[in-house]
């Protein structure tokens, strides 16, 4: 990861993969939260027009900055990377990290479940001094479409394994909602590709033994029709992640 001498106060890295329908909005939810901020989209890859339409939102970013106009959100930086393939969310997410420059570092999925005026809370307890890393959880009583009775259930199991082997008592280790100290990411050896990442950098942070909090926020779940990308498969691959990382790695 880069240092600069005048970083802004957060990065948002957005990993996206064929999210067209839903790129624009949630990059002007993001705009629109009142913290200084870089907001860094990887594409992964996408086949759907997302990339096309990527460009053009970048082109229209460097315009206004040319111009010298204020810009809508606020003169919130914007970044755009490009993958040449799909690797994953993982790999996705790793290049962003690289390039982050802010004191905190908050992950945002493009797909509008999860809604970026959370980000209040979820940096407090960074801001007090109380936490290096802050989960935001689905599972501590915030507003939350009803959709996945099974989803819901092996989120629970898995996020109980994970828990068994890192001894933190998180109550959802698969949230997409998560923040960093920049200085916690820059120590982490992170190599999944996929979904695994959720269970590997929680095992990162619990064998660095930072001070985790997690904090109740809202969800707006989708279902597969509409985009969900998550699949059972990656469910049994993190059991290997949460394996791995405690007697492997």
């Amino acid at each position: 990861m880069k240092t600069a001498t005048n970083s802004p106060r957060l990065s948002v890295v957005i990993p996206v993969y064929n999210e067209r329908n839903t790129i624009e909005e949630i990059l002007d939810r993001v705009g629109r939260v009142g913290i200084e901020k870089e907001i860094i989209v990887v594409d992964d890859g996408s086949t759907d027009g997302t990339r096309e339409l990527l460009r053009k939102l970048a082109e229209e970013r460097r315009a206004v900055e040319r111009s010298g106009r204020a810009s809508e959100d606020g003169g919130s930086s914007l970044r755009v990377l490009f993958e040449e393939k799909n690797r994953g969310k993982g790999a996705t997410l790793r290049r962003g990290f690289r390039e982050a420059r802010g004191d905190i570092v908050i992950v945002q999925d493009a797909d509008l479940e999860y809604d970026p005026e959370e980000y209040y809370k979820l940096v407090e307890p960074i801001d007090r001094g109380l936490a290096d890393v802050v989960y935001g959880s689905r599972f501590l009583g915030g507003p939350h479409r009803v959709l996945f009775f099974w989803h819901a259930v092996g989120n629970r199991l898995l996020t109980t394994l994970s828990n068994m082997f890192t001894d933190l008592n998180l109550s959802d280790v698969w949230t997409c909602h998560k923040t960093f100290r920049r200085e916690v990411l820059e120590q982490l050896e992170l190599r999944e590709d996929r979904f695994g990442f959720e269970p590997e950098v929680t095992a990162k942070i619990a064998g660095g033994r930072w001070r985790v909090y997690e904090v109740p926020i809202s969800y707006h779940g989708r279902t597969y029709a509409e985009g969900k990308k998550i699949t059972w498969r990656d469910g049994l691959w993190s059991i290997w992640v949460i394996l791995r990382c405690k007697f492997f790695a």
